[in-house]
């Protein structure tokens, strides 16, 4: 059991990992940080947080547990912020969506305690955000992708995939570099998609009435596309060689789709289509998801 959690970042997130260790039992007290005063009164009013520090630093300090869950562009003036706070033996982790940028900031910020840093992505969220719709359950049979580097000691990786795997995830480690290529490809380009999509829609002189006339199938593939504006920025621009890679693949394949149509070529659409549902036919449930299953 750990003492306390520092917790930077009193959001879904943030506050699904504080309920998740306090329903597990893993943490005796929780003293959070946002950047909103009110969030953080919130966090406290909900039971998220036991205590609402007025800073980052006051917040880590006796700590032995410091989870940082704000937005990757916010990382490296987290992680700074913090450094002279945190205790010789306090676990630090993330929960970015982008690993090479945030590990980057963690190491020029924390310097000398960047060997306590353990990278880590949940792969669980909804389209809303905000305290109050945290879960104690939210990482339960998810993913979540632990990315430490040579410099982090396997002792503090060994302890967050311990505590991952409590609050009932399921842990994966890979390199950040592979990391940020595959979820380019099955969370960050689809968001990418949703959002442009929707927008197009919008702008369309008849989209309004064309949004009355949707049904479950518009209403399902557009669900990201209500995903947090300041996080979604982050992540694709922090991630963009790879977005804009996996972006470029998906133009391709839709032009030569939309080519099938121009020429009337119903057996190569036909192929096309047969493919895709394979794809996604042979694509497990939860509980046995492939890496990117939500985010």
């Amino acid at each position: 059991m750990f003492e306390q959690l520092g917790l930077i970042g009193c959001g879904l997130i943030g506050g699904s990992f504080a309920l998740a260790l306090k329903r597990a039992r893993l943490v005796k007290r929780v003293v959070g940080y946002s950047k909103s005063p009110s969030t953080t009164e919130r966090a406290r009013q909900l039971g998220v947080i036991d205590v609402a520090a007025p800073s980052a630093l006051l917040a880590v300090s006796g700590a032995d547990l410091v989870l940082v869950a704000v937005p990757v562009s916010a990382s490296e003036a987290t992680f700074r912020a913090i450094r002279h706070g945190l205790a010789p033996h306090a676990l630090v982790m993330d929960v970015g969506s982008t690993k090479g940028d945030v590990i980057a900031a963690a190491e020029r910020a924390l310097q000398h305690k960047f060997s306590h840093f353990v990278p880590a992505h949940p792969i669980a969220g909804k389209e809303v955000s905000g305290v109050e719709h945290a879960e104690a359950t939210l990482f339960h049979q998810r993913k979540v992708i632990l990315t430490p580097v040579k410099a982090t000691r396997r002792s503090y990786h060994q302890q967050a995939a311990q505590l991952w795997a409590q609050v009932g995830a399921q842990v994966v480690t890979m390199p950040h570099d592979a990391h940020d290529a595959a979820f380019a490809a099955v969370s960050h380009v689809p968001h990418l998609l949703a959002f442009a999509f929707v927008n197009a829609m919008a702008a369309q002189p008849e989209g309004q009435r064309f949004l009355e006339l949707a049904g479950p199938g518009f209403r399902d593939f557009t669900r990201i596309a209500g995903g947090d504006p300041a996080v979604w920025r982050d992540i694709l621009l922090a991630n963009g060689e790879q977005v804009l890679r996996q972006s470029q693949l998906f133009r391709n394949t839709l032009l030569q789709m939309e080519a099938m149509i121009a020429q009337g070529d119903g057996a190569a659409l036909d192929r096309a289509i047969s493919a895709a549902r394979q794809t996604r036919l042979q694509w497990p449930a939860p509980g046995n998801t492939p890496l990117g299953a939500e985010d």
